[in-house]
């Protein structure tokens, strides 16, 4: 038997064995995840002081692709995980991470933006303080959100803790932080290719590949899936940057919603080094072999590679 999302007519919907539609599984998964998002924000605002709610909800409700919880989500069910909402509640407490990340990425010590997704930065709207302060709040609201999930969904508090680790791992020194740091170093210097993997490994890629990591623990799948999907994220988030450095010097600022540039910035990147040709062809490259590892385990499913070509197909 071939495994999932592997014939030669395309990937298929395993509802309906008929061709799937990316455009409409990311519709129904975003509802999921603002659905989830709204419960997660309606619990955990009041905990916190009055001048922090509306920068917080404000970060948090600013749209976007939600590419980090229908990652968790998309994982979770190509590990056969049972399905029900509680895997949407897990799946937040990614983009709470990463709506951290981005209060704290455009504050003007970083890299001063004054616009993202079409609209004013936190710090803009709010002041430095109060994105400075709600940004901080954010992290332990999503692991504290990621252990209450995960204890609903049935898991021990030993599994719960694997996955609080996992996030935790991504969102930190190790991950994120050390790559936003990396980051900040670059600027005014010429990268290398070896340097701008090791940049955007940590700082995009760590929490894409969180993301399907948390799945395959939510759905308790064998290491072998677990492994393979974290390669898996690991390709598609050097993929993932690389896209976003042909937008940045492709795309109008009206389209991308966002300012500065990393041209602006003076930092280096993967069109800078390569162009924007092969910078595609390179991030087309990664794409395929990630899905080839998911192959060799049996989990390439339709929502899984259809995600993967849609991270570097992408218009913003």
């Amino acid at each position: 038997m071939k495994p999932a999302g592997s014939g030669a007519k395309g990937p298929t919907s395993a509802s309906t064995g008929g061709p799937f539609l990316l455009a409409a599984y990311l519709d129904e998964a975003r509802n999921q995840v603002e659905t989830a998002l709204d419960r997660a924000l309606s619990t955990t605002l009041p905990l916190l002081p009055q001048a922090l709610r509306e920068p917080v909800e404000a970060a948090v409700t600013s749209g976007g692709k939600r590419l980090r919880p229908i990652l968790c989500m998309a994982a979770y069910e190509a590990c056969q995980g049972p399905r029900g909402p509680d895997v949407a509640d897990l799946a937040v407490s990614l983009e709470f991470i990463h709506a951290y990340s981005l209060m704290h990425d455009d504050l003007p010590c970083m890299d001063d933006a004054p616009l993202r997704r079409g609209r004013p930065t936190p710090h803009i709207t709010y002041g430095e303080r109060s994105a400075t302060l709600g940004g901080a709040a954010l992290i332990p609201v999503a692991h504290v959100l990621a252990w209450r999930s995960a204890r609903g969904m049935g898991h021990s508090p030993e599994e719960a803790r694997g996955m609080v680790a996992c996030i935790a791992r991504a969102a930190g020194g190790a991950g994120m932080v050390g790559g936003q740091g990396l980051d900040l170093l670059g600027e005014d210097r010429v990268l290398d290719q070896s340097d701008l993997d090791q940049l955007h490994g940590l700082k995009t890629g760590a929490l894409l590949t969180a993301s399907l990591e948390l799945g395959a623990l939510a759905a308790r799948a064998p290491l072998a899936r677990r492994e393979a999907l974290v390669t898996f994220g690991q390709a598609i988030g050097l993929a993932f940057q690389i896209a976003d450095d042909v937008l940045d010097a492709t795309a109008d600022q009206d389209r991308l919603g966002k300012a500065p540039s990393d041209q602006d910035l003076s930092k280096s990147t993967y069109v800078s080094l390569l162009g924007v040709d092969a910078s595609r062809a390179r991030a087309r490259s990664l794409v395929d072999q990630g899905i080839e590892e998911l192959a060799r385990t049996g989990v390439d499913t339709p929502p899984l590679v259809e995600l993967a070509r849609y991270v570097v197909d992408r218009d913003r």
